[in-house]
């Protein structure tokens, strides 16, 4: 077996204790980890804060008085507030790249009973992107007390086609997309099925600008509004869904229909016009014949897409 590692919060709260025998009347989550004899700790990551240094001494002494072949590792991680979200996540984001990982030599389990919310929730979204290589661990205790009972433990890997009832689940979802994006006209064709399977990942579960390529009457207009509905479908727009021919736009008329314009902003302005990029707004806007445009009308479009993202 490899060695295990276990990378977990300081529990300012769970964790402390008067600093005596009675300490070990209460559970303690990071400290009980280590008294399972059915979990073999080699080394405990306990990250903690600038204010709590006696704490983190006293229970890296407590885990290695129940388990003298663990390892604790302290490692100073001070946030000015644990519940800002930017800073939490940047913080731990820099932990994680900086961080050894030989996920070929150890195995890792990221406690996520401890710290705040937005700790646990970074935790598992570096987990689940891989920036933390391990396992989410939970603890808790048990329902009744006894002593020094450790309580309870579970392990969730987040490698759903670990699981085989929720991989068929999505593996249906997959095919149900597709087969919308078909308008349920089913086809052997192996090109086509793999690029309505590709445009189901991206188009579904992306908030990504989509690029289709190919020639007139090729049915680009008809995809589009597919997958603006399967995105409908999905609960990811709620607005409208808008096409442009951008064939037809020119000049000044191509940028006042495409981000509007005040009453009187040209001659010819007689009202405020809001411009169809507002108006596809939490919705979709489906530009055809994007090509026609020049360069600088391309440039602006993309660049008031990203900062709407």
């Amino acid at each position: 077996m490899k060695p295990l590692v276990v990378i977990g919060f300081l529990g300012s709260t769970l964790d402390a204790g008067k600093f005596g025998p009675t300490r070990w009347n209460k559970w303690r989550p990071s400290v009980a980890i280590a008294m399972h004899e059915d979990l073999r700790v080699d080394r405990f990551v306990l990250i903690h804060g600038k204010q709590h240094y006696r704490l983190a001494d006293q229970v890296a002494a407590d885990i290695a008085s129940v388990s003298p072949e663990t390892e604790v590792d302290q490692r100073l991680l001070g946030f000015d507030d644990p519940w800002e979200f930017e800073e939490v996540y940047g913080k731990l984001l820099d932990f994680a790249r900086d961080y050894p990982f030989d996920p070929d030599k150890e195995d890792y389990l990221i406690h996520i009973t401890t710290g705040t919310h937005v700790l646990q929730i970074c935790l598992f979204l570096l987990t689940e992107a891989r920036f933390l290589p391990g396992r989410l661990l939970q603890t808790q205790p048990a329902k009744k007390m006894d002593g020094n009972f450790p309580g309870r433990l579970s392990t969730i890997d987040l490698d759903l086609s670990r699981y085989d009832s929720l991989a068929s689940r999505f593996a249906v979802q997959m095919a149900e997309g597709s087969s919308f994006l078909k308008s349920g006209i089913e086809t052997k064709n192996k090109a086509f099925n793999a690029l309505i399977d590709e445009i189901e990942q991206v188009g579904g579960r992306s908030k990504a600008p989509i690029l289709l390529t190919g020639p007139t009457g090729a049915g680009k207009s008809r995809l589009a509004r597919r997958i603006f509905e399967l995105k409908k479908l999905k609960h990811q727009v709620s607005g409208s869904f808008v096409e442009v021919n951008c064939a037809t736009l020119r000049g000044d008329s191509a940028m006042s229909a495409l981000f509007g314009h005040t009453k009187g902003a040209f001659t010819g302005a007689a009202s405020e016009r809001a411009g169809l990029l507002r108006t596809a707004d939490k919705g979709m806007l489906f530009l055809d014949e994007i090509g026609e445009l020049g360069a600088d009308e391309q440039a602006m479009i993309l660049r008031a897409i990203e900062e709407k993202r």
